[in-house]
This record gives structure tokens, sequence and C-alpha cells, in this order.
């Protein structure tokens, strides 16, 4: 039995496989924010959640409640909005520091492997200088680094996502990042088409607990996870205006498609955009029931995507919960790993440390 800590958690995509398995553990998780911090208990109600600052929180604390003698896998990826590259960076933000949280926590439990994720434009903050600063502080705690910026959607999820991977490792494991399973001269990339078919169309202003026909291929069967009902599959209604341009675009369609005269007065070339039906989706983000965010208009629909749409380009099954207001469970599935994406890391993992 491996003992594991799941730092910065969000609801917990990157531990998703973690919990599923009978050789790992899960003994404790962190996370600062409350609605993500009670939704990671409803799915994971054996794992004990530190909902509080990490700043506040110590390995021996979690030693002493849980009576644990050693931790042996750290994952958890600081939080990444100062090093995104949707919209404004701020490297003064302090969460661009956090991952001396993180370092801390590996200094106090002396892990033999750790797994942290972020996103790509952390390998470009400050001409990459803070990234290397972060190695750094990884070697100087002992541990042998290999990295990677990979996509998500070569792993079998229905949407392009990069996000930069890092594990570390104190003994001579034999770890190698996961090969691509999808892509060029491999398997097809998975579509939103792929994702979402089998699930009703609501238009503008409507709900669904009901799903729309028996699963079309085996994405849909395995994410279902044998849910009977459909949850978090509904649209509050958008103003005449906004419909009428969203009706305007065609598949894939983006701002330029828009008439001059209903165009909005502000937006980049990704916003007001549509995804494409038989492609993989952009990267989900934390507004992806906002038309005028980061392209997440339905390709078929005058509307952006419900909660449960983005889970299911999340790769998140069915019957996994969320937690809160509308926007605060978006703000879940966009900020989360992909469990799908995480089972191909974890499968790295669990054939070395075995």
């Amino acid at each position: 039995m491996y003992t594991v800590i799941d730092l910065f958690s969000g609801i917990g995509g990157l531990s998703y496989p973690f919990h599923r398995d009978a050789n790992f553990k899960v003994a404790a998780a962190n996370e600062i924010l409350k609605e993500p911090a009670i939704a990671y208990g409803l799915n994971y109600p054996k794992t004990k959640m530190y909902n509080c600052d990490i700043a506040d929180l110590s390995v021996s604390q979690i030693q002493k409640d849980l009576g644990i003698e050693k931790v042996d896998i750290v994952l958890g990826g600081p939080p990444c909005q100062s090093f995104s590259t949707v919209g404004k960076r701020d490297i003064g933000d302090p969460r661009t520091f956090l991952f001396k949280e993180y370092c801390r926590f590996l200094e106090e439990c002396s892990a033999k492997m750790f797994v942290f994720e972020n996103v790509r434009g952390l390998l470009s903050v400050q001409r990459g200088l803070l990234f290397r600063q972060i190695l750094n502080k990884f070697k100087n705690l002992g541990y042998t680094i290999k990295y990677e910026l990979l996509d998500s959607a070569d792993y079998g999820v229905p949407q392009h996502r990069k996000r930069i991977i890092i594990v570390g490792f104190k003994k001579k494991f034999k770890f190698k990042f996961p090969l691509p399973t999808n892509g060029s001269k491999k398997n097809p990339y998975l579509t939103v088409a792929d994702a979402i078919s089998d699930l009703p169309r609501i238009g503008n202003d409507g709900e669904s607990t009901q799903y729309e026909s028996t699963p079309k291929n085996q994405y849909q069967l395995d994410i279902r996870d044998q849910a009977e009902v459909l949850l978090h599959h509904n649209y509050s209604s958008n103003h005449k205006k906004l419909v009428d341009i969203m009706e305007y675009l065609p598949d894939g369609g983006s701002f330029k498609d828009i008439p001059q005269q209903l165009r909005p007065k502000s937006g980049f070339g990704n916003t007001y955009s549509r995804l494409w039906w038989n492609k993989p989706s952009t990267t989900i983000t934390r507004n992806l029931g906002v038309p005028s965010s980061s392209r997440c208009i339905h390709p078929k629909e005058p509307r952006a995507l419900t909660t449960r749409e983005g889970a299911r380009l999340q790769s998140f099954p069915d019957n996994f919960v969320f937690y809160g207001s509308r926007q605060k469970m978006n703000l879940q599935i966009g900020e989360a790993v992909p469990p799908l994406f995480a089972q191909s890391i974890f499968q790295e993992v669990a054939s070395c440390i075995y």
C-alpha cells in the first residue's frame, strides 16, 4: 500500500486514478476553496480533506491526525492563473510562489516520488527563469527530475489541453512518460461529437435529466459509468442579441463571422466562437458557460456549454459530483486535470513504483 497526499487538489482530477487502485491510499488532500473541497469529499469520502491555506498545514499534523508513518507520493499543481497564456500574467501574484509550499511538503515527508502539474505558460514566465528555479529546488531536495509538455487529446481526452508534467523520484525508478495513443498515425482524436452526441439538445433555455440515446461509442459508455440520471445539463437564457450573434456562427465559427452591425465592441480572436463538432474541444476553462469567453459555444446550439458538457469534455464520469452554483461547478471543472489524462500518467507511475 502506497500512501499519497494530494495538494492543491481542486476536485481531484489528478488523483482520480490513485483513488481507484487498491495499491494506493490517498490519505489526505488540501484545497483552500470551500466548494471544490466539499466536492472532493463527496467523491472521495475515505480521504481526509483539509480545507485550509496550505501554509497552515504540515506533514507532521497529517501524520498525527491519521496515524501515518510515511508518505510515498505527493501530487499537486499549485494555482496557475499567474502562469496562464490566457489573459494577463501577473508575476507579482502571491500564488506564483506557492510551489515553495509544495516543496516544503516534499522536504518534510521525503516522499519517494511526486507528480507536479501546471499550465504550459510556466515554461515561458520570466523567459523560463521561474521554471528553472522550480526544477533546481526539486533537485536540491534530492529528486531526479523528468518533465514533458503533454496534450490531453493525445491520450484519449476529447480536448486539446497542454500541461507541463514534472515527475520527481529519489530511487532509480525507470519512469517514462506515456506514449500518445491518439493523433497522427494512431487512433483518431476524440471529438466533441464523440463526447456529447448522446446528450439532449436543450436550446438557449432548457434542462434535461434524460439521455438523448444509448451510448454511441465506447467513450460515452465508459463515461456514463452506470449513471441513470443526467445531472447538471441545463442552461439559462441569454438575451436576444447574444442569441442572434451565436446563430450566425457556423461550425467552428469565430468573431469575424459575426455581421459587423452585431459584432461586439470588445473581444479577442477566440471569444464569441463555436467549437467544432468533429474536432476535439479547445481548452476548457472556468468560464465554459459564458459565450463571450474563450471558444466555448456549442457547435450546434445558440448557447455556451452546460456544466455536464464541460465535464464530458474534461473526461469526468457522469456520476462524479460537483458542488455549489453553476459558476462554482464550472470553475471546478475548468481548473481540473482531466481524469483520463491523469490515468495515463498514473499507469507509468504504478509500473515503475511496484
